[in-house]
């Protein structure tokens, strides 16, 4: 277990967020699983702990409106709460550069002396319930808050950078973005490379809590007909279907319907690309929410829920791995379960996440912020079978980089050009 600070900047409602939604988010990824976070916000010129917990499961449910900005996300568990206190505290055992030394980065804190200031603190003003700041944090500019910089200041920090590496980017290697041929070409194509690799990209995605079914001729939506035709355009078939577990949701299986999209070497201007995107794209999108929205008639929209269950459960079953997993997770569910009606049972979990709990994940070798917001917009806005929840967005952006060179093996981050 490694010691660390999380820092919300001014941000009062990120720091409320993390606590309430039981997660934790991080601009790198160094955080991992099992590592003890003290979570900190600053409020007028005072940088306060109000919480401790311990990181659990990566996770891609990122509550905040700055969501983008969090590489890496995990779910939080066994969260403590004090009477804030301000964390300058460390300058006892850090020096005037304490920030840089244990906060910048949530760096692992490897300062004995200073993880028991830590504890010691903590425990000192340790409460039942989370303090409730009655103010709003005070934005401190920059200008104003940056003290002048000596050359003493410099030759400490140059001194810094040698004893903390972590003060600087460690570079791995350089490498240069590279286009994928297309969506399914067997060598360089988006779908085809991200199957392969799934797991290794998502690790948001354990594969312990999910399955996952890339078979991309599987799942058909129904139509429906007009004086015996069947009207064009309503039809359509995901690339995949990723089904996730989490016990404790009300609804404990999620639906995500995947979509894989490449301009690849093809559309290199950006005019074809706005229209690929508007014209094809958004539309494909809004037609696997709508499937099973209450837009679509109750008939249409059982049938294909009736049909796709059938063929997940089918999937399940050819597979002993899979079954042998799904039946774990519904015993966690109901640890009292008897061994023939676990099927029924997934059967009318995966018919209530079709209702309540479905989400579009598109995955795409560019997409903009703005491009994303849009999208996730028009899809949010197909109003599931349950009547009180919506269909969701996720947009995942994957680049095919080529190594130009290694540098270092043991370092975390590396340079693209594109």
């Amino acid at each position: 277990m490694k010691v660390r600070i999380s820092h919300c900047s001014t941000s009062l409602e990120n720091f409320y967020l993390c606590l309430t939604e039981k997660v934790s988010g991080f601009i790198n990824r160094g955080p991992q699983t099992g590592d003890l976070i003290y979570l900190v916000v600053k409020v007028g010129k005072k940088s306060l702990c109000g919480a401790r917990f311990i990181l659990d499961e990566p996770t891609d449910h990122k509550p905040w409106a700055d969501a983008e900005a969090y590489v890496n996300a995990l779910t939080i568990k066994s969260i403590e709460y004090c009477t804030p206190f301000d964390i300058s505290i460390l300058s006892q055992e850090g020096g005037k550069y304490w920030a840089i030394k244990y906060v910048q980065g949530a760096k692992p804190i490897n300062d004995d002396a200073a993880v028991r200031l830590l504890e010691q603190e903590f425990t000192k003003n340790k409460v039942d319930n989370l303090f409730q700041f009655d103010v709003e944090p005070t934005i401190v500019e920059t200008e104003e808050d940056e003290e002048e910089t000596t050359i003493e200041d410099e030759k400490e920090l140059k001194k810094l950078e040698k004893e903390i590496p972590d003060v600087k980017v460690n570079i791995m290697g350089t490498f240069q973005t590279v286009q994928f041929s297309n969506e399914t070409d067997k060598i360089k194509g988006l779908e085809t490379l991200v199957n392969e690799n799934f797991y290794f990209l998502f690790p948001q995605f354990p594969e312990t809590k999910t399955l996952l079914i890339p078979e991309n001729r599987l799942f058909k939506t129904k139509g429906f007909k007009v004086d015996g035709n069947n009207v064009q355009g309503i039809r359509t078939i995901p690339d995949g279907i990723l089904i996730e577990f989490d016990k404790k949701l009300k609804n404990p299986f999620r639906i995500n319907l995947i979509e894989y999209e490449c301009y690849g070497e093809r559309k290199q201007k950006e005019i074809d690309k706005s229209s690929y995107l508007n014209s094809i794209i958004i539309p494909q999108l809004m037609r696997f929410a709508s499937a099973f929205s209450i837009i679509t008639d109750e008939q249409t929209r059982v049938k294909t829920v009736e049909s796709w269950v059938d063929k997940i459960i089918a999937y399940i079953n050819s597979d002993e791995s899979q079954s042998t997993k799904f039946i774990e997770w519904i015993k966690e569910i109901y640890p009292d379960i008897k061994e023939r009606s676990i099927e029924r049972e997934i059967e009318k979990l995966l018919i209530e996440s079709f209702k309540a709990n479905l989400r579009v994940l598109l995955i795409i070798d560019e997409l903009s912020t703005e491009q994303k917001s849009t999208i996730k917009n028009v899809v949010s806005s197909f109003k599931l079978a349950s009547g009180d929840t919506n269909v969701q967005f996720a947009g995942y952006v994957i680049r095919l980089v080529q190594k130009i060179n290694i540098i270092n093996n043991e370092s975390e981050y590396a340079l693209t050009i594109q």
